[in-house]
């Protein structure tokens, strides 16, 4: 099967076990990912010399003003695109089956986790992905847990240490366990 024809099953929850033959080339991107980020987590590197690793990582150079702070972890690291502007502070945690797209001026707070696979809870080796997508202008706090399938709309604020389990609207602050809106922002505090 080709790799973009498996990332797009998976992208529209189409169940599918990790151990289906379908699913070796996902196999093939955690292996080639974790030896990139075996070599970023783990020498010394001066901030300029991080671009061209995550390029390695992510199958594309990053975009003007893109920066990813160390450590960092990925499964599967051609599944994400990151936009211009964006800052992910150090031991973010992406599990990419699904897909996930972060917009333009993304700030990505320390210790932030975004999952987009499940398990079917019949059969454990199942995986059940779904998209995360971060629009323009979001911050997302510290220790923050965003889970399959959500949107985080423009311009929002998600506190930290919170748990989204619900899509995000447009201009708002949402924060706790489960996320709720805790403020709606106008035009003057963006």
């Amino acid at each position: 099967m080709e790799r973009r024809d498996l990332y797009e099953r998976l992208k529209n929850g189409e169940p599918l076990s990790m151990y289906n033959p379908d699913f070796a080339p996902a196999i093939l991107d955690m292996e080639s990912s974790r030896k990139v980020i075996h070599r970023i987590n783990n020498e010394f590197h001066k901030l300029e010399d991080l671009p061209p690793l995550f390029a390695e990582l992510i199958g594309k150079s990053f975009e003007e003003g893109t920066a990813i702070m160390p450590p960092f972890y990925i499964d599967m690291g051609k599944n994400i695109k990151i936009g211009k502007q964006v800052f992910i502070n150090h031991n973010c945690t992406c599990m990419t089956a699904g897909s996930i797209t972060i917009d333009d001026r993304v700030m990505i707070g320390p210790q932030v986790t975004l999952l987009t696979a499940n398990h079917d809870f019949d059969d454990h080796n199942t995986l059940i992905c779904k998209p995360i997508r971060i629009k323009e202008n979001v911050w997302i706090g510290a220790c923050a847990t965003i889970l399959p399938g959500i949107t985080i709309g423009e311009n929002s604020v998600v506190a930290g240490g919170s748990v989204v389990t619900k899509d995000v609207e447009p201009n708002v602050i949402v924060g706790g366990n489960p996320a709720r809106v805790i403020k709606r922002l106008n035009k003057t505090e963006i």
